[in-house]
């Protein structure tokens, strides 16, 4: 949340493209809940930052429509996120294949200089970026071309089977998991004995590391690897222990905040409240220059 302190920001809670996958009602609006109490436990400002429920902004769904009107079939078809999903064995959905342009809608509709993506998502910001171009030379410039913030620290996060973590692989470790030791000490790992020596690098156990220890921590568990006589079992344990002293803090606060269900509420009302008019200015632009 560095970020909230060098700008104008908008975070919003993606409940509209959860629906790809969540088919319970009732899972999908506690999970929303869930989020912003995980965001603001972790040092989400209100004040500082917008966030929002994706579904309190339905300008963003009317944009979508816009820009699916632009949008080439093969441009999706070309989208390495829907393909994997398939290969996983997801039902082949208008929303999964479209998800790309929401996507699209989510981010030119609030006029965005910088969006923080993973690498797994730098081809939907790509895609945003075509259409954005796209759109702008059909109707005039509409939009802002945005540019992707890509931190190295964050840019690809391992799931606790190797995969790239994602609640749709069923392979997380959430921030406040009462499982997760059970979680971590289940990681998957390869079978080199404990004795000889490992590459840390691409190694789960080490990557997740990576993001919770500090350089000297991280610089530590590579050479015990490297060395060999150190076993993923000892590496998890260390793992485990810096998660928790990581978002041990972040926990307690989190357990004040959930006594207050009204308060969290208005913050989102609020931040909906922001949203709409930071939207409404640049819908107009759009309504008025497709000729509605």
């Amino acid at each position: 949340f560095d970020l909230q302190e060098k700008g104008e920001n908008f975070m919003f809670i993606a409940n509209f493209h959860a629906m790809t996958t969540v088919r319970d009602g009732k899972a999908l609006r506690d999970a929303t809940k869930e989020v912003a109490l995980d965001y603001l436990a972790c040092g989400l400002d209100p004040n500082k930052t917008v966030m929002y429920r994706q579904s309190d902004v339905p300008e963003v769904q009317e944009l979508a429509w816009y820009l699916s009107c632009l949008t080439p079939m093969g441009l999706l078809e070309r989208c390495h996120s829907y393909k994997d999903k398939m290969a996983h064995g997801f039902e082949a959905t208008h929303g999964l294949f479209a998800y790309p342009v929401l996507m699209a809608a989510d981010i030119l509709i609030m006029n965005a200089d910088l969006v923080p993506v993973g690498k797994d998502q730098k081809q939907h910001l790509e895609v945003t970026r075509d259409l954005c171009q796209k759109f702008n030379n059909a109707y005039g410039e509409i939009f802002k071309m945005p540019d992707a913030y890509i931190p190295e620290t964050v840019a690809t996060i391992p799931g606790t089977d190797g995969q790239k973590m994602s609640k749709s692989y069923h392979n997380t470790i959430e921030l406040f998991d009462v499982s997760a030791k059970k979680k971590v000490m289940g990681i998957q790992t390869d079978s080199t004995p404990m004795e000889e020596p490992k590459e840390p690098e691409g190694n789960s156990v080490y990557e997740l590391y990576k993001l919770f220890a500090t350089k000297e921590e991280t610089e530590a568990m590579a050479a015990a690897f490297r060395a060999g006589g150190y076993g993923y079992g000892t590496a998890k344990k260390e793992l485990l222990n810096a998660y928790h002293r990581l978002f041990d803090p972040f926990k307690a606060r989190r357990d004040e905040l959930v006594k207050d269900p009204d308060a969290l509420e208005d913050i989102l009302q609020e931040g909906a409240k922001k949203a709409r008019a930071a939207a409404a200015p640049t819908m107009e632009k759009v309504r008025k220059a497709v000729g509605l």
